[in-house]
Formats: C-alpha cells, structure tokens, sequence
C-alpha cells in the first residue's frame, strides 16, 4: 500500500464518510471524557489530549495515504463518529476501525460505514489482509465485525493496548 494524493470521501446510504474539521473536535473531545464510552479506545482522555489524537488521525492521512473518516449523518450534517483505517508504526495489521456517539449506537451506522471501509481497503488500497483488533469485553463491537464478514482468528498482546481479539476479514473473491 502506499499514500495516495487526495483525501477521497465516501458516500453510503445514510452517511458521508469526509475528512475531519476543526468543529468536529466538540463531540470528539465529549465522547473522548466519558468512560462509558471511550473505555474500548484507549480511555478517557484531557481535551489537550484528545485534541493530539484527533490531530494523530488527521497525520495519519498525510503519512500513509488512508485513515479514519469522520462520520455524519447525511440528512442532518451531524457528527456521530470515526471510522476508518489504520496502520501506524508498529501496529501488526491493516485495522478496520470504528466509534460512534452515543445517540447513533444501534442504528446500523458502524456496519453501513465499516462496509464502505472494508470495500476502500480490498479495492482502493489493494489490502491483502484486514483485521479488527476489539477488547474481549467489547461485545457490540465483535458483533459489527461478524455483521461484516469477519471471524475471530485469536487474541493477542495488541503493542500497549492490552489483551485484544483479532476479527479476520476474508478477502472479498472478486479482489482476490
């Protein structure tokens, strides 16, 4: 894989996966201070801090060409999460990753989202392989994954992060 030039969007039904802006840092810093819901991604974090790992997300585009979207809702233009792509430093496997807000869990977003991501990586990028890393205890999370395709393969150390499971996504047959 390598970076590509442009910053694309995607478009599902429902929602348009575009790059981040500075106002979406209001709900990022919100779900970022409350344990209910940033306990699966890394913790709650300080606004100074959760303004970096916004900025990290941004970086992350410009390093290796793909990352996470910000997510709204095309009808109301609203912020509901992050879904994307990662492969930082160190990090074992292409990662398909995904948070939504609290009033948009439940919806079917992660999936309709997770989907376009998962479609970006095998035809985009050319990804061979995909995984998501999830907290055993993160059970909605594992069950998006299934939704999508993915098998539990194993657990691991993931780097500082702790004991995760590791969803395997097949590669579609007609990327193959």
């Amino acid at each position: 894989m390598t970076g590509l030039s442009k910053r694309p969007e995607l478009r599902t039904q429902r929602l348009l996966l575009r790059q981040w802006r500075a106002d979406d840092f209001r709900v990022y810093e919100h779900y970022y201070s409350d344990i209910r819901t940033a306990r699966f991604v890394g913790g709650v974090m300080s606004p100074d801090r959760a303004w970096r790992h916004m900025a990290a997300l941004i970086g992350h585009w410009d390093l290796m060409g793909f990352g996470y979207w910000a997510v709204e809702e095309l009808e109301t233009g609203t912020f509901v999460g992050c879904i994307g792509l990662w492969k930082s430093h160190g990090w074992p496997e292409l990662e398909l990753g995904y948070w939504l807000t609290e009033a948009t869990v439940g919806k079917g977003y992660a999936t309709e989202a997770g989907q376009a991501s998962l479609d970006y990586a095998y035809r985009v990028l050319g990804a061979d392989t995909l995984v998501s890393y999830i907290d055993p205890a993160n059970t909605p999370s594992k069950k998006v994954a299934e939704r999508l395709g993915a098998t539990l393969e194993t657990e691991i150390d993931l780097l500082d992060c702790g004991r995760h499971c590791v969803y395997r996504y097949s590669k579609p047959k007609a990327h193959n």
